[in-house]
């Protein structure tokens, strides 16, 4: 027997659990589909205003249906989650899923956009990242703003408060009409001037705004991404290593007011590229890591004292690297966790059996330092626990 209660809002806002599942769906979307919505994304240049298409599951209300009268009852595990189906029905469904279709309705599927600043806010609000330390010396002033702190009797013209000087125009108009009155009355001037008669500004009558100027201080940073370009790494790696930087760069945005983005990218030898060269551009030959790490600390000399910048750099690689050149490439990271915030290495390795690479084992054996970490992505979903897991070593 079903007993039906008279709804009771309590006051609340009735449409409030709607809004909150509908952003709960967002999200869900927006992290199962990161890889897809950002590899094609440039990391730097993007309009503030662009948006981008969510594909969302759409609500149903509850409601009664009639059933098919099938033996036995729905029941669960325990590792059911809300809105998971329990106990369906399949035996009206036609089609083996081998090319026939079926008979049945589909889920109802809608899109809906976001900016991407939505989407990257959307992304870092749950992940609860930590603040990153940012370099004292490297504090820089801003553009001066100026507050508007009342008037003043002298000023530049620029600062000119024209209303107001009107209203003391007027103020002055008003009290020499009525001295001039009194005067008249007693006979002591001939009749007032007609109201036409002009009255022009006096140099006591300008108002000038008086202005305070305030210093803001602000941090610069660059993301350095340092990527192997060698054959081994094929377009599928690529993306994950795009989409890795994407959020990195995103992340820093937010804490800086200046962020600069060096690409470089080496095999045997290293460069530095544009963008388009770092995720499209392929060479053959082998790999020696410590050519992209030694590329890196040469740009930060020359172009990013880290007295005044702070520094973030970042290698992608699916860990293949000349034996010869690891102890090389371990003293080359040695040295640039000595000058960056923070600086990881990131193994890309595509599939369900994750081994773990001879550079990897070096890097876990020899380097110690508290700002240098290890992510392993395999798949897309581990990118944005990557990226949680190096900002992890930044917040300790």
């Amino acid at each position: 027997m079903a007993i039906f209660k008279e709804f009771n809002s309590g006051g609340k806002d009735r449409s409030a659990e709607d809004r909150r599942r509908h952003r709960e769906l967002v999200e869900e979307s927006i992290k199962k589909n990161i890889g897809s919505i950002i590899a094609e994304e440039s990391i730097i240049g993007q309009s503030k205003g662009k948006k981008v298409k969510i594909p969302i599951k759409g609500i149903k209300e509850y409601q009664f249906i009639y059933g098919k009268n099938s033996p036995g009852v729905g029941s669960g595990d325990g590792s059911e989650k809300r809105g998971d189906r329990v106990g369906e029905d399949k035996s009206g469904q036609k089609g083996d899923g081998a090319g026939q279709a079926g008979n049945q309705e589909g889920e109802e599927i809608y899109e809906t956009e976001v900016t991407m600043e939505e989407l990257v806010n959307y992304l870092f609000e749950d992940l609860n990242l930590p603040d990153i330390d940012k370099k004292k010396l490297s504090e820089l002033d801003s553009q001066s703003s100026f507050k508007k702190l009342g008037y003043q009797r002298k000023g530049i013209p620029p600062r000119l408060a024209k209303r107001r000087s009107v209203i003391e125009k007027i103020k002055r108009k008003q009290s020499s009409k009525r001295a001039l009155e009194e005067l008249e009355s007693k006979g002591d001037v001939s009749p007032l001037p007609t109201e036409d008669a002009r009255f022009p500004f006096m140099e006591d009558d300008l108002r000038y705004h008086r202005m305070r100027q305030t210093h803001k201080k602000d941090f610069n940073a660059v993301v350095i991404c340092i990527m192997d370009v060698s054959g081994s790494m094929d377009q599928t790696k690529k993306y994950m290593a795009r989409s890795f930087y994407f959020l990195l760069y995103q992340f820093i945005r937010l804490k800086y007011a200046n962020v600069e983005v060096v690409f470089v990218a080496h095999t045997t030898t290293a460069k530095e590229v544009t963008e388009n060269e770092f995720f499209h551009r392929g060479e053959s030959g082998g790999t020696y890591i410590s050519s992209g790490y030694e590329k890196a600390l040469e740009i930060i000399e020359q172009r990013y004292n880290p007295a005044s910048w702070n520094i973030y750099a970042f290698h992608c690689s699916d860990g293949d690297n000349w034996t010869e050149d690891n102890k090389k490439a371990v003293e080359a990271a040695r040295r640039l966790c000595e000058v960056c915030n923070l600086f990881g290495y990131g193994e890309i390795v595509p599939g369900y059996y994750v081994s773990s690479s001879t550079i990897k084992s070096e890097f876990q054996k020899n380097i110690k330092s508290k700002n240098f970490a290890i992510v392993t992505m395999s798949r897309k979903e581990d990118v944005l626990a990557g990226l949680k897991k190096l900002l992890e070593k930044e917040g300790e």
